[in-house]
């Protein structure tokens, strides 16, 4: 089967083109940039490199639903720009996605930082996804693009969106994880502290069940700073 790729990005042009470079040489791949509006060399380099370059909309959940809607695979997978998928990744997506009852999957974490504190994130996100069935974008999630179209594809909010995804895919059936992990940026938790952005990421999943509206949420990012988008 074929996989789409599909990259959001804002200002990504320090990081896509390691990430479109994780995706060769595969034969069976399409790579398409949704791009937001970027206002450094994001998408020449992107452009130069030879994949699909679409605009769009800013907004991660407009952005993923658009390349989504361009792709020509069979699979539509999300990867955010500082993630890098691991080498034989199409196998491993096209095996998990042929067992029964998997309706989607995503792969375990690893953050590229030595500290030993994202050692116990990573643990944490990896218990969180095995246990629970309950991935986070930057781990890569995949799915059939026919399964996609039938959930709705991602909810059109300012945040959560990869989290009211998965809740929504965990309705219909089961989450497979896999177990070799893609490598993300320590960007997030190393800019404001582990700690810090941990317990900030706890408390607006706990606000988000507690009925705060995601604008709130993302204002919340906003003025931390802790997301490109």
């Amino acid at each position: 089967m074929k996989i789409s790729i599909i990259i959001p990005t804002l200002n990504e042009a320090g990081n896509i083109k390691t990430a479109i470079a994780c995706t060769q040489p595969s034969t069976n791949v399409e790579v398409i940039v949704a791009d937001g509006g970027s206002q450094d060399e994001t998408v020449s380099i992107a452009e130069s490199l030879g994949v699909k370059v679409i605009s769009c909309i800013p907004g991660r959940a407009n952005q993923m639903n658009a390349g989504a809607m361009a792709a020509s695979g069979d699979i539509v997978l999300f990867l955010h720009a500082d993630t890098r998928l691991p080498p034989g990744f199409e196998q491993m997506i096209c095996t998990a996605l042929q067992q029964p009852g998997i309706v989607a999957g995503a792969f375990t974490l690893r953050i590229d930082a030595p500290h030993l504190a994202l050692r116990w994130v990573e643990w944490g996100v990896n218990v969180r996804s095995r246990f629970c069935q309950m991935p986070y974008g930057d781990q890569a999630i995949f799915l059939t693009k026919s399964v996609f179209q039938e959930i709705s594809k991602f909810p059109d909010l300012p945040i959560m969106e990869d989290f009211e995804l998965i809740r929504r895919l965990r309705r219909t059936g089961k989450i497979a994880i896999i177990q070799v992990p893609v490598i993300t940026s320590g960007r997030r938790w190393l800019r404001k502290g582990v700690f810090h952005t941990t317990l900030l990421n706890q408390i607006v999943i706990i606000a988000y069940f507690l009925g705060v509206s995601p604008e709130r949420l993302r204002s919340w990012y906003r003025r931390e700073k802790f997301r490109k988008f």
